[in-house]
């Protein structure tokens, strides 16, 4: 047996070259450490029974990634002139290579682990966005880990695997083939290669029904290539269609019977005299529901929600539509289920569309974004800026106001005293105000002024949520002191909820989300306990103030619609959920189609295609595609 491995291995090393094959074998191990690794982490979600097909699929998924990205050091070793360089230099620069392979890889393993940590998947598109906005990205990893000591530790661990596999090292080193030898290297490499690369469109992780186990068969680096060549996805090339003809007229009669060209702008008729109120839209950076003592958290991290939940409107069942802060934006002002791929926020061509601000607009009102990071980040200065709203952010805000700021933005007490003079100087000019403001504090790292509640700063989780619940509570008191407060519409609602990892792609109870009317003057306290989306929150909003206007909006009025008419969007970037009479429609890459029974305890139990409920979903978000992407979605004023 020995003489056999070592044949094997002497042949191998003959046809591939000994130097490539010790990067594949180091790369393979390492991704098996962090399959194992990330395994440990998610062993309470996983259906072990299907962990060995995980490993099995992840293994010729680490493979095929292993080959393309040694393809890089492949080059150096073909071209490096080997018999002409002195052979001390050749050696250290083949353990330069090893080294750096091997430091690369347990950085890859260490960012896998964080970002499962954060995300619960593989990389994804969240990733892909990382690479644009890296000043925000590093100093979130700055300030939330230890990197100095997770780098020098990553170096040491590195020495020691070198001198742990100094033996292989040397067998290695010692192979030094001509340059024909190791151009028949390259050759033999690259074509057994292509063919994998090609076979693994026909490989999916889709046929695990634990979403977990899907995402451990995965290679992080494959997922990452993967999802920035589809950042943007063409509904009609990768989803189940309909013909325009029947989609427009079925996402006519859902969104108003007497309409049947949904392209075509709709009038909205009010229920009773036009309400002058000023409005506060406040999007909660990753507040779950489960996070508010009305959901029955225990942990006492929201007094003041809970409060104003009380006093207020309590919408108890509404889901947002994604999983990032541009899919709430995007809900909350343009009110369109998500379209797959990047949010409208971050795309080209994006400018002069119909939103929220853009009928407050129409109606007189000062229109703001108000945001306490830098607005350029996930393009929210070009995109609200050129919709109608005029952007506040991280520069408008005086450096004597700001009592703690980090990478992500100032502590958002010192966010809502700005908001304060604003409002302040619309009603001084004798305007109505509608602002929507983007809060920032309840995020990796969770640091926050110290003094402000009962959790130390830095802490995690539940320190950014309570101290974004007093920044809120903080607020509303303030603003009681004024003139136009008897005069305002504060709304609250999340972005998105904290995390929406779960065992199935979709778990609807992961997108559970809040939402605060709370008015005292104008508002009865009560609770709505529909099913609603969060693409219904503007239009809803607007029905409160009793507004006549012209609309494009995809959602909902929902004190206004039928209750047979509830239903909610939920999606990552991939798969599009229309939930209705607690069926969960999905349509997936690929003219996909799954659906599934939601209980009450949100379990979701594969069903079959309700032809019905499967034609709703492709009106709706077909037709939002086309609507974009045919610019039929543009601004009326």
């Amino acid at each position: 047996m020995p003489e056999f491995s070592a044949g094997l291995r002497g042949r191998l090393q003959h046809r591939f070259g000994a130097l490539p094959l010790l990067l594949l074998a180091i790369f393979l191990i390492a991704s098996l450490a962090t399959r194992l690794a990330l395994l440990a982490l998610a062993w309470q979600d996983v259906d072990w029974s299907a962990v060995p097909g995980s490993f099995l699929l992840g293994f010729l998924y680490d493979l095929i990634t292993g080959a393309w990205v040694l393809l890089p050091l492949l080059l150096v070793y073909v071209l490096m002139p080997q018999a002409r360089l002195p052979q001390r230099l050749v050696q250290a620069t083949k353990l330069l290579m090893l080294a750096l392979a091997i430091y690369l890889l347990l950085f890859n393993l260490m960012a896998e682990l964080l970002f499962w940590h954060e995300f619960g998947v593989r990389y994804n598109f969240i990733a892909v966005d990382y690479l644009v906005y890296t000043h925000e990205v590093v100093g979130n990893i700055r300030e939330s880990y230890p990197v100095g000591a997770i780098l020098a530790g990553m170096a040491v661990l590195t020495v020691l695997l070198m001198w742990w596999l100094r033996h292989f090292l040397a067998s290695a080193l010692a192979c030094s083939p001509p340059l024909k030898a190791r151009l028949r290297h390259a050759a033999c490499w690259t074509l057994a290669i292509a063919p994998a690369w090609f076979g693994a469109a026909f490989m999916s992780t889709g046929a695990f029904t634990n979403n977990f186990n899907a995402e451990l068969a995965a290679n992080g680096l494959y997922s990452f290539v993967a999802a920035f060549g589809n950042n943007e996805l063409d509904y009609a090339h990768f989803y189940q269609t309909s013909p325009s003809s029947e989609v427009r007229q079925t996402l006519g009669r859902l969104l108003a019977p007497a309409s049947e060209q949904v392209e075509q702008p709709r009038m909205v008729a009010a229920h009773g005299p036009q309400q002058k109120l000023n409005v506060v839209l406040i999007s909660v950076e990753s507040l779950s529901a489960e996070f508010l003592g009305k959901f029955g958290n225990r942990r006492q991290l929201t007094p003041n929600l809970d409060r104003l939940a009380d006093a207020g409107l309590l919408f108890t069942r509404l889901y947002a539509t994604g999983t990032r802060t541009v899919r709430g934006l995007e809900a909350l002002s343009l009110s369109v289920p998500p379209t797959p791929g990047q949010s409208i926020v971050k795309r080209p061509d994006n400018a002069h569309l119909f939103t929220l601000g853009s009928v407050f607009g129409s109606k007189g009102y000062d229109v703001r974004y108000a945001y306490g990071g830098y607005g350029y980040f996930d393009n929210m200065n070009a995109f609200f800026g050129s919709n109608d709203y005029r952007v506040v952010d991280r520069l408008a805000i005086p450096a004597e106001r700001i009592p703690f700021e980090n990478i992500w933005g100032v502590a958002d007490e010192a966010l809502f005293d700005q908001v304060l003079d604003e409002i302040d100087a619309s009603h001084r000019q004798g305007h109505l105000s509608f602002t929507h403001v983007m809060t920032t504090s309840n995020h990796r790292p969770f640091t926050y002024p110290a003094g402000r509640i009962d959790i130390a700063s830095h802490t995690g989780r539940d320190g950014g949520v309570k101290y974004t619940d007093y920044a809120i509570g903080r607020f509303i008191d303030m603003a009681r002191a004024k003139p136009w407060f008897n005069d305002t519409v504060f709304v609250i609602v999340a972005d998105h909820s904290a995390s929406s990892a779960g065992k199935t792609d979709l778990p609807v109870a992961r997108y559970h989300i809040p939402m605060i009317v709370y008015a005292p003057a104008h508002v009865q306290p009560g609770r709505v306990d529909r099913l609603a989306s969060q693409i219904d929150a503007g239009p809803t909003l607007l029905g409160m103030l009793n507004f006549n206007y012209r609309t494009r909006f995809i959602g909902h009025d929902i004190l206004h619609t039928p209750p047979a008419d509830d239903r909610a969007f939920i999606s990552t970037y991939q798969s599009l959920g229309y939930l209705k009479k607690d069926i969960l429609t999905v349509l997936k890459p690929k003219q996909q189609v799954a659906a599934f029974r939601i209980d009450a305890a949100s379990n979701a139990t594969p069903v079959a295609i309700d032809e019905g409920l499967l034609q709703e979903a492709i009106a709706y978000y077909q037709g939002t595609a086309e609507l974009v992407k045919n610019g039929q979605y543009g601004s009326l004023r």
